[in-house]
């Protein structure tokens, strides 16, 4: 408590110096009316009030709410009148669950970071995520899309967007790529399907258990379609998890360079969807009797800068897989989302990322689920080549 004491002396008295040191310079015999303007140009200037209050108001304790810093704060005229001087005080705040969409029950978090709560399977909530409304979708053409992104969709006529697939059915050589950037992503342990975790739960180095299991699965029915296929074994995201779209990249214009009949990259990976209060989500839906994860497809931009200017024409593409997802599994297909990051995207015409389920879903869920998509992918591609 003395410690707290002094430092909180310390605080206003340091304050306090800045107080005076503004008079003292008025007395210095400075014009009345350059003083008044020095301490109006002082009191102006952001960072002056921020630091000055920064010094009074000290740090609050890390475990409690900054309830007692906004009232503090909301007391300063000169800082209702400038809101963003004081939001360097503030912690931050992450997504508002009322700012979501109306079938999504949690941000889904497969950009950069990788899940930290996980849930025994009895815990774990189930949904079919099936938008009931256009609420917080763009919507065209019968489709929704979560618009993450700062660019204006029109999805209509993305869905009605001529594309240039220029691949001749008589040209030999794979025709698809299935990479995983995040590859040791695994899902809710259940029944047979144990595995020993990796650095992090709910991720996994036995291949058996993480993504690459389920490329396997579209890499088989790719295959029985007579599509040829190159399936990336590669780990992107161990030892260390930031950095994996980098490392992928390199990977998958290797690849295009190997093999220049590939006209479809596939981004395989699984979603994570917690909710504000901890609740761990899975998403699944039922084909045939069977349960399957639901999957989403997701499109990568440039939030405007120019550097991936052919994004529009992989969210052509996307709604034309999401058309045929609806057709044969109604429900299966989540809204698609479109991201402001390109996610590799950007290295070819015909890159899509694809979640299939949540880390809340188990590992048979999401090769049911990864099943159904290949088929429906497969089926729009071979279409699509046949129309050239």
């Amino acid at each position: 408590m003395r410690e707290i004491h002094w430092l909180r002396l310390f605080r206003r008295g340091m304050a306090a110096f800045l107080a005076v040191m503004a008079v003292w310079l008025l007395a210095l015999g400075m014009a009345a009316g350059a003083g008044t303007s020095l301490i109006e140009a002082l009191g102006q200037r952001g960072d002056f009030v921020t630091a000055v209050l920064r010094l009074e108001l000290g740090e609050l304790p890390g475990d409690r709410p900054p309830l007692l810093l906004r009232l503090a704060l909301a007391q300063s005229p000169l800082l209702a009148a400038n809101p963003g001087w004081s939001a360097d005080l503030l912690p931050e705040e992450g997504p508002s669950q009322s700012s979501l969409p109306n079938a999504q029950p949690a941000p889904d978090r497969d950009d950069l970071e990788a899940p930290k709560t996980t849930a025994a399977p009895g815990d774990i909530v189930e949904r079919t995520l099936v938008p009931t409304t256009g609420e917080g979708y763009v919507t065209g053409a019968g489709l929704y899309l979560y618009n993450r992104s700062s660019l204006e969709v029109d999805l209509a006529q993305a869905a009605g967007q001529e594309l240039s697939f220029s691949l001749s059915p008589a040209e030999q050589g794979p025709q698809i790529l299935i990479i995983h950037t995040h590859t040791t992503e695994a899902y809710t342990p259940d029944g047979a399907d144990i595995y020993e975790p990796s650095d992090e739960n709910s991720r996994t180095l036995e291949e058996a258990y993480n993504m690459l299991r389920v490329g396997d699965e579209m890499e088989k029915i790719f295959t029985e379609m007579g599509l040829g296929v190159i399936h990336d074994r590669g780990f992107y995201d161990y030892p260390k998890y930031n950095g994996a779209y980098t490392r992928s990249g390199p990977a998958v214009e290797e690849y295009l360079e190997q093999y220049p009949t590939i006209r479809l990259v596939l981004d395989v990976h699984r979603d994570a969807l917690i909710g504000a209060d901890g609740t761990v989500y899975k998403v699944a839906t039922t084909v045939d009797g069977v349960k399957a994860a639901q999957v989403m497809v997701v499109v990568g931009t440039d939030n405007g800068d120019g550097s991936h200017p052919d994004w529009t024409e992989n969210l052509a593409l996307a709604t034309r897989i999401q058309k045929n997802l609806d057709t044969l599994y109604p429900t299966l297909a989540r809204p698609m989302a479109l991201r402001g990051l390109p996610y590799n995207q950007e290295l070819s015409v015909g890159s899509l990322l694809v979640e299939v389920g949540s880390h809340g879903n188990t590992l048979q869920e999401a090769l049911a689920g990864a099943r159904c998509f290949a088929r429906a992918a497969g089926g729009v591609f071979l279409g699509l080549v046949e129309e050239k």
